[in-house]
């Protein structure tokens, strides 16, 4: 299997991962409309995909660390397929948030080992690890026309067959999985020691992914209802505000792998936190039809940085990639879901306008933290240190 292959497969593999991240706010409108909660009791669903998620990545990522669980890409895509399946099924609010919590957790199970493994297929290639990230986007933005589609015709009693890109998904990662593990041998005879770790470089990072997170958490939490309140329009109307933020993600990812061939990942970054301040401020404030123009251009913007910043996060954590990954992709998501009942709690006592406007600080925020981050020099994937793997462990061998 060619290395293209490879992060093909990887890719659509992530994508149907991704998709239970983008169904969690996709679902809030339904479970509003079925259920009649409030912002802030709606908003508390994506934070019980959050919640458990953000904690459970870097574990997951420290794990990986030690030991190769290739097993974790098909259990983890199972897992939190059949957590948003399940979801709607209950008109307990409690047992939905459990649900719901599940699948966060298959989502964090998910990311660390597979960016580990992308890292190593793309060989060193900021383009393949962009068109890695982009496969997770593209499932945020073809979540709320799969959820739309399903749940819109039969209800939350439908959710049930939201399983089938889960199902999809743990096939596609087993053919990658087995050709990784045909070099596990080369790659074990061509490790080296790992270079030091930069730990104040990555905390900056990190920071700088958790207003990113917030920004894109808050906006993909309620622009739907966002853009029927200015509208006047109808679920339709919200959901393609929602399609349009995904659409922007995976644009943006592929564009910043190209742009990182050319200029420094951390000047990359710097620039399109610039122009997401701008872009959120379009959101909130320019009126009319021309907030779906400002939705795709925030979306494309934040998502520029964002396989740069897991490279950046593996780079300046050697001897930790698992970990690394883990925080750098895992709380791009999950994060920004913790701030988001504060955000329903604002929108609740004021305006939905007057709560999102706080999001056009956060891209600022992170363009601060980047703004004195060295650019590291990338090791060769092959250098990357290998957790303890017996012969059924296949994570760390080189992609075809």
């Amino acid at each position: 299997m060619r290395r293209n292959t490879s992060i093909t497969l990887l890719s659509v593999g992530h994508a149907c991962v991704d998709i239970y991240q983008g169904a969690v706010a996709a679902l809030v409108p339904f479970f509003m409309a079925e259920r009649a909660y409030s912002y802030a009791v709606a908003s508390g669903i994506v934070l019980a995909a959050s919640l458990l998620s953000s904690v459970a990545q870097p574990v997951f990522g420290a794990l990986t660390d030690r030991w190769a669980m290739p097993w974790l890409l098909p259990v983890s895509t199972l897992l939190g397929g059949a957590g948003i399946a399940l979801s709607g099924l209950s008109g307990s609010y409690p047992v939905t948030l459990v649900f719901v919590a599940i699948s966060g957790i298959g989502v964090a199970a998910y990311h660390p080992e597979s960016a580990r493994v992308a890292r190593l297929a793309s060989q060193g290639s900021h383009r393949a690890m962009g068109w890695f990230s982009s496969g997770g986007n593209i499932g945020f933005a073809l979540a709320p026309l799969m959820v739309t589609a399903v749940v819109a015709t039969g209800g939350l009693r439908w959710t049930p067959l939201l399983v089938l890109p889960a199902l999809a998904g743990a096939a596609l990662c087993l053919p990658a999985v087995h050709a990784l593990q045909q070099k596990q041998a080369d790659a074990d005879a061509a490790t080296v020691p790992p270079g030091s770790d930069d730990v104040a470089s990555f905390v900056k990072l990190s920071l700088a992914v958790v207003f990113r997170s917030i920004a894109f958490v808050g906006l993909s939490t309620f622009i739907a209802l966002y853009v029927r309140q200015r509208l006047g329009g109808s679920t339709a109307a919200g959901t393609a505000a929602l399609t349009a933020l995904y659409c922007g993600s995976a644009i943006g990812s592929v564009l910043g792998g190209n742009l990182a061939s050319r200029w420094e990942r951390v000047t990359v970054a710097r620039w399109s936190y610039l122009i997401t301040a701008a872009a959120i401020a379009g959101v909130v404030w320019v009126p009319g039809p021309a907030v779906y123009l400002f939705v795709a251009l925030t979306s494309a913007s934040l998502y520029v940085p964002f396989s740069l910043q897991v490279t950046l996060g593996q780079d300046y954590l050697p001897s930790r990639v698992g970990t690394a990954s883990g925080i750098t992709l895992g709380l791009t998501v999950s994060t920004g879901g913790l701030a988001s009942p504060f955000i329903g709690s604002l929108a609740d006592a004021t305006s939905l306008q007057t709560a999102l406007a706080p999001l056009v600080l956060m891209p600022l925020l992170s363009w601060l933290f980047f703004r004195n981050l060295p650019e590291p020099t990338a090791p060769h994937p092959g250098t990357a240190p290998q957790p303890k793997a017996d012969n059924t462990d296949v994570a760390h061998a080189p992609a075809q």
